[in-house]
């Protein structure tokens, strides 16, 4: 295997960091590898906020659960659905701007973001840093949007945590059998048993890392995370913005 295979089959979040702001040959290098993602018709839908000021993190940290490591890290970043610049180019070719309406067009754009959020967290990995996605900043977009002064046509989606680790190195988080994700040529029902397997080898890893404080599989946890609503003001929010 290779430098950036190992970055990847080793992931794992980390959720404590150096009080230690990252280098700018670091910041510039992750930037141009999130960049360099795929992008659907190469219409580079997103846009990257990296968050530099103390007291806008502490106020994204209160809208995400108040997690330590979104203000105590060497950059938060957050990463935005991005139609807004497209729109504008539109209107100057003085063509019609309906079509960024369309749940296609959004779905590009989060699609883009998400890949080069991704690129940037390999790369991050490959230089020795630890990350964690933030998903809880959607707790609250209508306020998000506000600190961060987004125009319409976007849509904050997650932010990136990305700095120097300060725990040791741990075990990455075993993934589901590659049997119940992969598919031949067509969709095939899940295997409970594999699924059952899985959901003991989870059970182990959880009691091994916790010692013995969490012991619990991961159909266990899906059906608890998986089973409330939450964020119902997603839809209003999309729709207020185009």
């Amino acid at each position: 295997m290779n430098q950036a295979i190992d970055a990847i089959l080793g992931h794992y979040s980390v959720r404590k960091f150096e009080d230690k702001d990252l280098t700018e040959e670091a910041l510039t290098l992750l930037i141009k590898s999130a960049q360099a993602a795929s992008t659907s018709s190469f219409v580079q839908a997103y846009s990257i906020i990296g968050i530099t000021d103390k007291g806008v993190r502490e106020q994204i940290s209160a809208i995400a659960g108040n997690q330590p490591y979104t203000v105590q890290t060497g950059q938060l970043f957050i990463f935005v659905a991005d139609l807004a610049r497209h729109h504008a180019i539109l209107e100057e070719h003085q063509v019609d701007t309906t079509a960024l309406e369309t749940s296609e067009k959004w779905l590009v754009s989060v699609i883009d973001a998400a890949l080069a959020a991704q690129n940037m967290a390999v790369a991050a990995e490959s230089l020795g840093l630890g990350i964690c996605f933030i998903g809880g900043i959607r707790n609250d977009v209508e306020q998000i949007a506000e600190i961060l002064d987004l125009p319409p046509y976007t849509m904050p989606l997650f932010g990136l945590t990305i700095g120097y680790p300060v725990a040791n190195k741990e075990k990455a988080k075993p993934r589901l059998p590659q049997d119940l994700v992969y598919h031949e040529n067509t969709y095939q029902k899940m295997n409970p048993t594999i699924l059952t397997e899985y959901d003991e080898q989870i059970k182990n890893y959880y009691d091994e890392r916790t010692a013995g404080k969490r012991v619990e599989g991961w159909s266990e946890q899906i059906a608890r995370g998986l089973g409330r609503t939450s964020r119902l003001d997603l839809k209003a929010f999309l729709e207020k913005q185009h």
